[in-house]
């Protein structure tokens, strides 16, 4: 592991990069796929499924068989825990509605604010590497809290065209009945365009490798929004003398085994500490059955010794962590200085983890800096908040005037008119 001993700031921007390619590597093979995908719809789909998922497929969509079929392939212990997941992502997301609140700014003048659900959501489930279908619960509980009309998922294949049958139980559980097995950059451009097999929708959720994020970046040009850049796995631990070696190890190698180019990062003010977590890491990594991956991750890992509690936190918000671990003994004081952090774990008995699947919070979080200006998933991304305004006689005659005269200076004749009108009427009266 690559280590550093306080960094002087003008390193910072080298130190912290991400390991992954930037958007004008990629661009170009996305915007092939992009193009085939708008001209030939299924053809194209079907095509890049063979050449990159190695999966010939007659039909995208899953058939109700596959997903009944699915019901009797998972054990009971795991149908219980994403039972369990699922109810305290509910709980958690349902907590964020918010009631109507009608403010009188004036005199007889009431504003508002509704929110309206999304009608068409596209969710893209991972599953190169590992079967992501706690993304599912992460995604689709929030669609339905929310009231989305329609909700579209798609996810990759194995190679025999079969999708992991816990996928499918959760998207069944969730009350989802359009699923494709579609993946990668293909995915995202059928949710975009639509064809004749998979509906086009408003938004596309959920999180992929950085070809998948290049691809919903893209989505944008269509007048396609999505919920943010979410790209390959990172995780940034801040711990001192009082944090526990084998847990911290622990949370950095659950992010590095997501893939070979996900980053774990551990920031501490303990060069002893530093070190016996290091030793954890390369202990609890031999075990491990993604023990490839992990050890590729590794190899962009670093840790960082920052002798300076102030330089050891702005490092952090130059950093903007997907997920950020603080195991401190002043945790809490140190998490109200945190500004850039996709989600944050407190305590030693905080791990990673524990957001990942079955605390509630949602893991579909901003990546590769994004953090500095994108907030997580959660219910409002599923919403649009619609502003509402109901104005009396007397309400227009308190601020009419105002607007005449705003209207005027910018020229603006017209909207100086369609209040004048009014108020010539309520004047008469």
């Amino acid at each position: 592991m690559n280590k550093f001993f306080d960094p002087d700031k003008a390193t910072w921007p080298t130190l912290l990069k991400r390991p992954t390619q930037s958007y004008s590597q990629i661009e170009p093979l996305v915007s092939q796929i992009f193009d085939d995908v708008l001209a030939e719809g299924d053809t194209a789909i079907k095509r890049y499924v063979e050449k990159f998922d190695q999966a010939s497929l007659d039909n995208l969509q899953v058939s109700q068989n596959e997903i009944e079929d699915a019901k009797d392939r998972i054990s009971e212990a795991l149908k219980n825990a994403i039972s369990l997941a699922k109810e305290n992502i509910e709980i958690f997301h349902k907590s964020q509605q918010v009631a109507i609140n009608k403010t009188e700014t004036s005199n007889g003048v009431v504003c508002w604010q509704e929110k309206r659900a999304i009608e068409k959501v596209g969710l893209y489930i991972p599953g190169g590497t590992a079967p992501l279908f706690s993304t599912i619960l992460m995604l689709a509980v929030p669609a339905t809290i929310a009231g989305c009309e329609e909700i579209v998922l798609c996810t990759p294949s194995d190679k025999q065209g079969n999708v992991h049958p816990a996928v499918l139980y959760t998207a069944a559980l969730c009350g989802v009945k359009k699923i494709y097995k579609i993946g990668g950059i293909q995915a995202i451009a059928a949710l975009t365009f639509g064809t004749a097999t998979v509906p086009k929708v408003y938004k596309i959720f959920g999180p992929g490798n950085q070809y998948v994020t290049v691809a919903k970046q893209m989505a944008l040009k269509y007048d396609v929004g999505i919920d943010l850049p979410a790209g390959p796995s990172e995780l940034l631990v801040y711990a001192d003398e009082s944090a526990t070696a084998s847990f911290m190890a622990a949370d950095l190698l659950s992010q590095a085994e997501h893939g070979a180019d996900s980053q774990v990062i551990l920031v501490s003010d303990s060069k002893s500490k530093m070190e016996e977590i290091e030793t954890e890491v390369y202990k609890q990594l031999s075990k491990l059955p993604r023990k490839a991956i992990a050890e590729k991750a590794i190899e962009n890992s670093k840790l960082i010794y920052c002798s300076d509690q102030k330089e050891a936190i702005a490092l952090i918000n130059a950093y903007a962590p997907e997920h950020l671990i603080i195991s401190t003994k002043d945790a809490h004081t140190i998490m109200k200085e945190i500004k850039n952090a996709g989600s944050v774990f407190v305590g030693d008995y905080t791990p990673e983890s524990a957001g990942d699947y079955a605390s509630g919070t949602n893991h579909t979080l901003p990546t590769n800096g994004y953090a500095k200006n994108y907030s997580g998933v959660n219910l409002d991304a599923f919403q649009k908040t619609v502003s509402f305004q109901e104005i009396t006689d007397k309400g227009l005659l308190s601020i009419g005037n105002a607007i005449e005269i705003m209207a005027e200076a910018e020229g603006l004749m017209a909207h100086k008119n369609a209040v004048t009108v009014r108020l010539e009427k309520i004047n008469k009266n």
